[in-house]
């Protein structure tokens, strides 16, 4: 339509739209326009005028209709197509009477439009014109003359769907008896239509030529002439016979115009084929009009035969059959010599040009109807049409296509019955025909098609069979005309020549083997069509749907033993067989075979043997063995003896044939494939006379030494075919091959257990193979083999893989494994009850514990492996199925358990070990509970036979180590006062799981999936009790590894597989109810304590509630005394989960009991140690309110002290102290920091006293003790007595003042100078020794404990007390130091603690050199006078002891982090040990920088050239860009600001605690990311200088991370200390503005006046500082420029803040005018780096340089000459 998108004429809105525009023309106007058009016929050319009288035709046509009418007259194809669809949608919504309006304007757009070019347009016509006849019915029959023309044309339209659907619309209109009467009615107006289109109509007149291109004109008129033609034979089809002689007249018209006739010539194939079928049409229905035409329509016709168009052919033949057949004299009008038979000829020659299935079948009626006039003579005319067949058979095209030569061949043999049948009055004639016949057609033919293996599946022999049987037939036939001589001459013709042409092909050393093949074929169809079945070009497929009864199958099965039967049929068929065939065909067979044998003899040739073999298959007699023995019998002299013998054993020729030649084949080593002798072997069996002879040939071939793929050929033919299996059934039952057998399965193990030379690998393969049938293999129930050999080949088997289980030689197994499963796999899934014997159970439980252990540990690849799993799963499979059917108990299944649980059992498992073994008991309970009826039973069983007993339990709970101790006691979950059994296992470097881990770990895995599958097995109760058991270990299993300090790795793969098989307390929750099982643990935590309490209080955990029955412990005084370890145990873990009436319940009990307790009773668990145990319990997370009970506690302990103070360790000796003390007196020091933290009562002056003495000498016993810290109990002593110190420590540290009012007087002072100068003077030398005996931490983590508690005591040491210690002096040799001795002491002590392996000493020791740092830079200070004026650039080292720990650190951390490149996050494993080594690394480089910041600026030079020329700082900068992450987010608690921004790690503070563990996996990152904050910050020049000389991948990386997450900090913090700065200058103000990252300076003296805006950068600090000038008054240019020069190299140059770059900037002017002159080399009066001024003077021109540029100025410049005067410097 018109182009929606194009450009428009100006005041043109809107696209142009032909359905508005009709609909306009009629609003304007008022009256409907015509639809205008081409007319319909020819009379009216030109346009149609308009239809006027608008009145009448608004009363008759409805507005829409006429909508639509007028869209179909618009040219446009989408509008006429839509417009057409609408019209018939119109039609069958609308009512009729409406509908009727729209008919008399139908037919005229009926006739133009289902003419239209567009095919859819035409479908669309079609299909609304069936709606408009289904509703105006019988209204349309006034109109009908005008449109039916039309109608049957496009009923006859090329384009099928337009065409059907016209079809449609007629059968609508007219049933099928009406329609002739229809066509009758108007059958004038319909011949004139039809006329006009064939003689008048040109392609200019049925479009106009101004609008329609000439291609699509062309088209049109050619498609309408192809439609009349067709409407015209279509019109004669459905006329009735009576009505004919009234069209006659009509046409004779047509017939008499040349034009018509040129049709048959036409170029437009579809138009010649429409001709040829109207023509046909003419002969059959208009007989007599087309003899009168013969002259025109005979030479048209038979003149085309050889047109080759796929589309004209069939019509075109068609049409030649009729005209032969209607006309009689055609031949009269045509030269049939010169112009009919030449073309054909030509056609046949080339294979009928690829359309040889349409012309090929003709060729038979065409020849019948040849006059003998024009087939004279008959010899030659007969043999050019044979030889062209045959010539065109030969083509190519028709060779390649099996559909094309077969129409080929199948012709020729119709022909050539045709042509023998064909009665010649001369005899000689006919048998010179026939000879023809024979020898040059039929016999080159058959030769060609053995020759072409392409044809040789064709028709042809069945085709000459066929011919035979009819020829034979007329031979037997007894007539007086000597018929049956004739055909008996050309049947021995036949067979004569059909002999020599196969001796010609088979008399030749290199015969063809396809020939051969062909021969041996055609010759077994010669003999019995019948057998061999037909090639069938279609499939023949059935669909059998699956719950169709069996009845189905059985004919299946039955169609299955005919074809088995064949061979028995070919037999009988034999007999019946003509003698006439019999004879000859033998004869040829024994000529052949004669010949074939010759060859084998003589020359050993391979095609001829199999030739033999294929003939001997379908022609096993007696005679034709005869004859081949006789042969043999030439070929020497020496068998003649032996033959002799055999006469006597053997009658038969065949037997004969056997034993002198196919068994000397048979052995021949040499031989690839045998297949072909066991045939020959096959057939000789067939000519045996009973089973018993067959019987002993075969035992015979049995004990000879022949291939074993011999044997197992026999066999796989036998299985294939009923016939054959009868021959050699005694044979496969006898004994001779069971034996045989059992020898080869016990070679063929032995032999895979031995290293083996490839070759022998093929071979061994088909001895499998033999093996795996003759098990496998059953025909009506019964195997092949007798029963007995089976049993004992599986027990062959069975030892064999036996042995491969213990061999550890990698390769040798893996075949013989292989082939065992393969054999055993089939032998399972084939035969049903084959694990009734003992021995295949056997075989079954070694595959299962061959699949049941690791593959690695048994070198078996991973294809082994899913193959022994696959065998054993069929073999569990045949086991679950028999199972069901025999109440019999399974030998396997009892095995099999014992041995899985001994395997859990023994400790020898690791992590992927236990998951294959799982895995493998899990797939044998899936099959088990396949079972149906029985799997509960089944299941049952076999988890009882696999779980410990009582005793078994206790063993594997003693395997478990008891270091799981160590952590719920130092952490005061549990208390204990004897000395746990230390166990004998150590848990370091274990690579096997302990049994405890592995028994628990299967069983619940079995547990699960008999719930997860609803299996009920035996008694509810007992079995509930079972299954409780089983979790309740595996949740003791799981706690175990959670007490752990540093579970191995082992460990972790072990919990990661729990997960993964979904082994959890939480799967277990969802299958089942979890309150028996909550009991079960209960009741054991009450027993035992220890691990089942902490199991316990984990399930409470989970299950977030706490029975009834654990809370009646405690209600009354009577239930949990007396308090056994248990009970105590289960209350310590019990106490987190009660409420706080409940609690206050307890320690109202507990209270009570301590105030009635006897001395003696003081550390026993029932006494005064139990109660004091549960209390410090209850108080842990201060819930509950008894504040007033506290105090009165602490009074009953003083009392104990004063009556009895041997029970108190004080100051003693702990190597004879017994456990109970040491435990009665961890829970009294447990306790006084609960009563500080929570006591609101004001204490009494003694009770102070007595806190503060007893921690002193609770301190003084841990520091004299400390060699026997690693007896558990000790080290816990150790630990609380400085936890006690810290409480206090932290206690008055914190103290508020309306704290302080009530405590004693003298208390803090007190405290401050004696008690807390006490803890530290014992504890800071117990660090150094105990850090002295042990090199590192990881030895006993106990050490770390007690570190963790000494360092936390040690972090609230003050300044002074450290610079007044107490250590023994240490100096080391060659150090330059400017520290006093005892400042230089501590420095050496404590710094190379940095470097110890264990957090808590790293940090606390950081702490406390924290503390030192500002008070070091001082002494530099006083000797940095000394550096003044040395020539060259001075360094000076920060302090050594710092120095020497970061040397050691920095090679070590290379060897760690140097392949990891720069930029990429590098993971450290918390408390691994490059987490002591990174983390000492970090803090050793945040003291250097607390040191640097307190230096002042001058010495911060020196320093940092140190820090230089060490390479320091450019190695930690790489370092700490592969510490810091990415994208350092900080996740951790934060202090809650309602701060929208993301918070990072340079963002939030470092908390740096040594008990505080909770974020040590962010702690480095957290750590290298403070460090590069403070070196950005303190050092930025350095860091400046660094990123500089960085190649370029680092420079951007670093670029990067500092802009996006470092930068925006700095610069806040840079500019908000400009703004907070308290530092005033004289003359100089500085503001500051943040958002726009300004700082600006004003500067006046006198009367000068300068603003500087200082500019920070957004990569702040790597990248520039910026330095712009603002107003400047009464400074030149040259000066100004200076200034600003001099401030921007400060500020990039000098390590400091803003402020004081600019200070030094101010002096720097401020010299300048005080009158101090620059310096001439670097123009400014104070050095850039070292501050100093100008000192060093020429004496020849009197100018003043620094030192450090002189210096500069002389080196580079190789000279020592004045800058300025060039004279000699002095």
């Amino acid at each position: 339509m018109g182009g929606k998108n194009k450009q428009r004429t100006k005041g043109n809105l809107r696209p142009s739209s032909s359905g508005q525009a009709a609909e306009l023309l009629a609003k304007e106007r008022g009256t409907v326009p015509g639809f205008i058009g081409f007319g319909t016929s020819q009379s009216d050319l030109g346009y149609v005028p308009a239809v006027q009288g608008a009145e009448e035709i608004d009363s008759l046509v409805d507005a829409d209709f006429r909508m639509v009418l007028r869209k179909l007259s618009k040219r446009d194809i989408t509008t006429k197509l839509k417009a057409m669809q609408e019209f018939g949608t119109m039609c069958k919504e609308r009512e009729a009477e409406v509908v009727k309006g729209v008919l008399p304007y139908w037919p005229r757009i009926y006739c133009k439009i289902s003419l239209d070019h567009d095919r859819r347009v035409r479908e669309a016509t079609q299909q609304s014109f069936e709606q408009l006849i289904l509703k105006v019915k019988k209204h349309l029959a006034p109109y009908l003359k005008s449109i039916m023309g039309y109608w049957l044309i496009a009923q006859c339209d090329t384009y099928s769907p337009a065409a059907s659907a016209a079809k449609v619309a007629f059968e609508k209109a007219f049933p099928s008896s009406k329609q002739p009467e229809a066509l009758v009615f108007c059958k004038d107006e319909i011949l004139n239509v039809l006329q006009d289109h064939l003689l008048k109509e040109t392609a200019d007149t049925l479009s106009d030529p101004q609008t329609v291109p000439e291609e699509e004109r062309e088209a049109k008129f050619f498609r309408i002439l192809t439609c009349s033609l067709l409407a015209l034979k279509k019109l004669l089809g459905m006329l009735p016979k009576k009505e004919m002689h009234s069209l006659e007249e009509k046409l004779m018209s047509l017939l008499s115009q040349n034009k018509f006739w040129k049709y048959g010539k036409h170029n437009i194939p579809q138009v010649r084929s429409a001709f040829f079928e109207l023509a046909s049409a003419f002969c059959q229905y208009l007989p007599e009009l087309v003899k009168a035409e013969a002259p025109r329509i005979c030479p048209t016709v038979l003149l085309s035969i050889d047109d080759s168009d796929a589309v004209v052919c069939p019509a075109l033949w068609e049409a030649v059959l009729y005209a032969i057949a209607t006309i009689e004299d055609c031949w009269g009008h045509v030269n049939a010599k010169k112009g009919v038979l030449p073309k054909l000829w030509t056609v046949l020659r080339e294979g009928g040009r690829g359309l040889a299935t349409v012309i090929y079948p003709n060729l038979l009626p065409f020849i019948s109807k040849v006059p003998p006039g024009v087939a004279e003579p008959k010899l030659e005319y007969f043999r050019t049409f044979f030889s062209s067949i045959i010539q065109g058979l030969s083509s190519e095209r028709a060779i390649a296509s099996p559909s094309e030569s077969s129409a080929i061949i199948t012709a020729f043999m119709e022909c050539l019955r045709f042509a023998v049948l064909q009665k010649i009055d001369e005899e000689d004639d006919q048998r010179q025909i026939h000879q023809m016949l024979i020898y040059d057609q039929l016999i080159p033919l058959t030769d060609a098609v053995l020759k072409e293996p392409r044809l040789q599946n064709g028709p042809l022999f069945y085709q000459i069979a066929e011919t035979l049987s009819s020829w034979e037939a007329k031979a037997e036939l007894c007539n007086d005309d000597g018929t049956d001589e004739v055909f008996q001459k050309l049947l021995s013709n036949f067979w004569d020549h059909l002999l020599k042409m196969c001796v010609l092909h088979v008399d030749t050393l290199d015969a063809d083997e396809k020939s051969l093949f062909a021969i041996s074929g055609m010759l077994e169809i010669l003999q019995n069509p019948k057998s061999a079945t037909k090639p069938n070009n279609r499939k023949s497929l059935k669909i059998r749907f699956t719950d169709e009864d069996e009845s189905e199958r059985n004919t299946e099965n039955g169609k299955l033993t005919e074809v088995r039967n064949s061979d028995s049929e070919i037999q009988a068929d034999l007999q019946h067989s003509s003698l006439l065939r019999k004879e000859p065909l033998e004869n040829v067979v024994c000529s052949l075979a004669e010949l074939s044998i010759l060859y084998v003899n003589e020359q050993k040739s391979e095609q001829h043997l199999k030739f033999l073999s294929a003939l001997l298959n379908s022609f096993s007699s007696n005679r034709v063995f005869q004859v081949l023995l006789e042969q043999g019998n030439d070929a020497s002299s020496a068998q003649a003896e032996s033959q002799n013998e055999m006469k006597a054993h053997h009658e038969s020729p065949s037997v004969q044939f056997l034993y002198m030649n196919l068994i000397t084949w048979l052995k021949e080593d040499w031989r690839k494939d045998t297949h072909f002798l066991v045939d020959i072997l096959y057939s000789v069996l067939n000519c045996c006379n009973s089973n018993d002879e067959r019987k002993i040939i075969l035992d015979d071939l049995t004990k000879m030494d022949l291939k074993w793929i011999i044997f197992l050929q026999i066999i796989q033919k036998a299985c294939s075919s009923t016939t054959k299996l009868s021959l050699v059934s005694d044979w496969l039952k006898g004994d001779t091959l069971g034996e045989r057998l059992v020898m080869l399965a016990d070679d063929l193990c032995h032999l895979g257990l031995k290293p083996i030379a490839a070759s022998s690998e093929s071979s061994s393969s088909e001895r499998w193979t033999l093996l795996s049938l003759v098990l496998s293999q059953h025909i009506k129930n019964e195997s092949l083999i007798g029963e007995t050999f089976v049993e004992r080949i599986i027990d062959k088997l069975q030892a064999a893989l036996s042995k491969a289980k213990d061999l550890s030689e990698a390769g040798n197994t893996e075949p013989s494994v292989s082939f065992i499963c393969d054999v055993a796999s089939s032998f399972f899934s084939s035969v049903k009850g084959c694990l009734l014997m003992p021995s295949s159970e056997d075989l079954l439980l070694t595959i299962f514990q061959l699949c049941a252990q690791r593959q690695d540990a048994m070198h078996l690849t991973d294809l082994l492996v899913s193959k022994l799993k696959h065998t054993w799963m069929s073999g569990v499979n045949s086991l679950v199925h028999q199972l069901r059917s025999m109440q019999k108990q399974s030998i396997f299944l009892h095995k099999s358990a014992l041995w899985v649980k001994n395997q859990i059992q023994s400790s020898s498992l690791d992590v992927k070990s236990l998951q294959v073994l799982i895995s493998a008991v899990s797939g044998l309970l899936s099959k088990l509970m396949e079972a149906d009826g029985q799997s509960g039973y089944l299941v049952g069983a076999y988890v009882e036979h696999v779980m410990p007993n009582k005793t078994e339990w206790g063993k594997l709970h003693e395997s478990l180590s008891s270091e799981w101790m160590h952590k719920p006691l130092s952490e005061g979950r549990l208390s204990m006062n004897c000395e746990p059994l230390e166990s004998r296992v150590k848990l370091c470097g274990t690579t096997k799981l302990p049994g405890h881990l592995c028994t628990s770990a299967l069983l619940s895995k079995m547990v699960l999936l008999v719930l997860e599958n609803g299996i009920v097995c035996g008694n509810d109760d007992a079995e509930r009790k079972k299954i409780d058991n089983i979790i309740a270990e595996l949740l003791y299993s799981l706690q175990w590894i959670e007490e752990l300090e540093n579970p191995p790795y082992l460990l972790l793969e072990y919990l990661h597989m729990l997960e993964e098989m979904h082994i959890t307390y939480e799967k277990f929750s969802t299958l089942s109810n979890t309150t028996s099982l909550q009991q079960t643990i209960f009741d054991r935590s009450e027993e035992h304590g220890r691990l089942w309490s902490l199991t316990m209080a984990k399930v409470i955990r989970a299950e977030n509630n706490v029975s009834c029955e654990m809370k009646q412990l405690f209600k009354t005084t009577e239930g949990f005394l007396p308090l056994t370890e248990g009970r105590l145990h289960t209350l310590q873990c019990l106490s987190p989960f009660l409420t706080e009436e409940e609690k206050k319940e307890l320690v109202f009990h507990c209270v009570a009991k301590l105030m009635t307790c006897t001395q003696t009773e003081l550390s026993s668990t029932d006494g005064a140690f139990g109660c004091l145990s549960i209390l410090n319990s209850c108080l842990n997370d201060r819930s509950i309110d008894c504040d007033h009970l506290l105090p009165g506690i602490l009074k009953i302990i003083i009392s104990w002290k004063n009556d009895n103070e041997d029970s108190f360790l004080f100051s003693c000796n702990l190597k004879e102290t017994s456990a109970q003390l040491l435990g009665f007196n961890i829970e009294m020091i447990r306790y006084l920091p609960l009563l500080l933290k929570y006591s609101t009562a004001p204490l009494a002056d003694n009770e102070w006293d007595f806190i503060m003495c007893s921690m002193l000498a609770w301190l003084e016993t841990t520091s004299e003790n400390r060699s026997l810290y690693h007896i558990p109990l000790v080290q816990i002593f150790a630990c609380v007595s400085c936890d006690l110190a810290s409480a206090l420590s932290a206690y008055f540290e914190a103290a508020a003042p309306e704290t302080t009012e009530n405590l004693p007087v003298n208390l803090i002072s007190e405290w401050k100078e004696f008690f807390s100068e006490g803890i530290h003077n014992l504890l800071l030398p117990l660090l150094v020794k105990v850090t002295g005996e042990t090199k590192n931490a990881s030895e006993g983590s106990f050490q770390n404990s007690v570190l963790t508690s000494l360092g936390e005591a040690l972090t609230y040491i003050s300044k002074d007390q450290l610079l007044n210690h107490k250590l023994p002096a240490k100096f080391v040799a060659g150090q330059k130091t400017n520290l006093p001795d005892k400042l230089q002491t501590l420095l050496n002590t404590l710094s190379p603690l940095l470097l110890f392996q264990a957090r808590p000493v790293q940090i606390s020791v950081y702490h406390m050199l924290y503390k030192l740092m500002p008070e070091l830079p001082k002494f530099d200070d006083e000797d940095l006078k000394s550096y003044g004026d040395e020539e060259e650039e001075s360094a000076l080292s920060p302090p050594a002891a710092l120095m020497s720990v970061l040397a050691t650190q920095e090679l070590l951390l290379e060897n760690i982090l140097e392949c990891i490149p720069v930029g990429e996050f590098a993971v450290i494993q918390p408390l691994s040990d490059e987490f002591c080594l990174v983390l000492g690394y970090l803090l050793t480089w945040k003291l250097t920088l607390a040191f640097f910041k307190a230096a002042s600026s001058q010495l911060r030079v020196l320093y940092s050239q140190y820090l230089r020329r060490t390479k320091s700082l450019n190695k930690l900068l790489y370092h700490l860009f592969r510490l810091m992450p990415e994208n350092p987010v900080f996740s951790g608690p934060t202090s809650e600001v309602p701060n929208k921004d993301t918070k990072t790690f340079f963002t939030e503070e470092l908390h740096l605690d040594v008990k505080g563990t909770g974020f040590l996996s962010s702690q480095i990152p957290h750590l290298a990311c403070s460090v590069y904050h403070i070196t950005l910050k303190d050092l930025p020049a350095m860091v400046r200088l660094w990123w500089n000389s960085c190649e370029k991948r680092v420079f951007n990386v670093v670029d990067k991370f500092t802009s996006k997450y470092v930068s925006s900090v700095l610069s806040s913090q840079e500019i908000s200390s400009v703004q907070t700065s308290t530092q005033l200058f004289n003359g100089m103000t500085v503001k500051a503005r943040s958002a726009a990252r300004e700082v600006i300076a004003t500067y006046s003296v006198d009367d000068i006046f300068i603003e500087l805006i200082i500019q920070l950068p957004s990569n702040y600090p790597l990248g520039s500082i910026t330095v712009e000038s603002g107003k400047r008054v009464g400074v030149a240019v040259q000066q100004w420029r200076n200034w600003m020069l001099q401030l921007s190299t400060y500020l990039t140059h000098q390590n400091g803040s803003i402020m004081e770059g600019l200070s030094l900037w101010k002096n720097n002017v401020d010299k300048r005018f005080e009158g101090v002159e620059d310096c001439m080399i670097c123009f400014s009066v104070i050095h850039g780096s070292n501050y100093s001024l100008p000192k060093k003077a020429c004496r020849t021109c009197k100018k003043k340089f620094h030192s450090a540029c002189l210096y500069k100025w002389f080196t580079s410049s190789n000279k020592s000459t004045c800058p300025l005067c060039r004279e000699t410097f002095f």
